[in-house]
């Protein structure tokens, strides 16, 4: 492994350069920057899906260079730099690790997460959501609200209460859906959200769930697209049960 210290600096520097020499760079600000670090962002997380260690080492790479990049920009009008990003965080890491550096004691995750909530509420929060971006995706905000409120308590004792808690919500989507009222959009939210609390109790990333089905779809509609082409026909013109004959195929393919 190459030296650490010796890494940061060079891209630290090369920064330096890239501000003062290249156009592009220059040109630059927190908010053109901030589109590109949103991509960058989910270019590593389809890294990680893939499990493709070669491409996370390069995107954790890209970000890197991002938050630098905003530490350089902020540093040039006197507000902050590299040091002081740096420094914050390990302040706050810090001070939200007590039962590392203090003498709380915390055996397990969920005793850690509360006293995280907890030393926030004591900073001045006024609230266990404050710190839930209002631009997560929704699937994301939901799971990240449902593990905010556990960390104060206010959660399900088990996963069998869940599971019943889903099916209320189904049952009560259905009777919206068969009367046509004007509540079925707040319903269907409520299944959601009620199965995105049941695969938090299984350990499950909502989220991650939903992506690999989507890839696990986009392959077998491809397989169906390229095997019925193959055959000379057309999707427009086939019937779907001419359609199910490739998409079984593609599931044991």
């Amino acid at each position: 492994m190459h030296n650490k210290l010796e890494a940061f600096q060079r891209l630290l520097t090369i920064m330096d350069d890239l501000r003062e020499k290249c156009p592009w760079d220059r040109k630059q600000t927190f908010q053109s920057l901030r589109r590109l670090t949103i991509e960058e962002t989910y270019e590593l997380a389809d890294a990680i899906l893939n499990e493709d260690i070669d491409e996370i080492k390069e995107e954790v790479g890209d970000i890197m260079l991002h938050m630098v990049f905003y530490a350089k920009i902020a540093s040039e009008t006197g507000d902050f730099d590299i040091a002081d990003a740096l420094n914050s965080v390990c302040d706050k890491l810090v001070e939200r690790h007590p039962h590392i550096y203090g003498e709380v004691i915390a055996n397990t995750e969920e005793e850690v997460k509360a006293n995280w909530e907890k030393i926030k509420l004591a900073k001045g929060k006024k609230s266990v959501l404050e710190g839930v971006p209002n631009s997560l995706p929704a699937m994301v905000k939901a799971s990240r609200i449902q593990e905010k409120v556990r960390g104060v308590g206010f959660d399900w004792e088990n996963k069998e209460q869940v599971w019943d808690k889903v099916n209320e919500e189904i049952a009560e989507l259905k009777v919206e859906v068969d009367s046509q009222s004007t509540q079925i959009e707040d319903e269907f939210g409520d299944v959601l959200f009620s199965l995105i609390n049941y695969a938090r109790f299984l350990g499950i990333d909502p989220e991650a769930a939903l992506e690999r089905t989507n890839r696990k779809f986009i392959k077998r509609f491809q397989y169906l697209e390229n095997e019925s082409k193959k055959d000379g026909k057309s999707l427009s013109e086939m019937t779907l049960e001419e359609m199910d004959k490739y998409w079984n195929e593609a599931k044991n393919h």
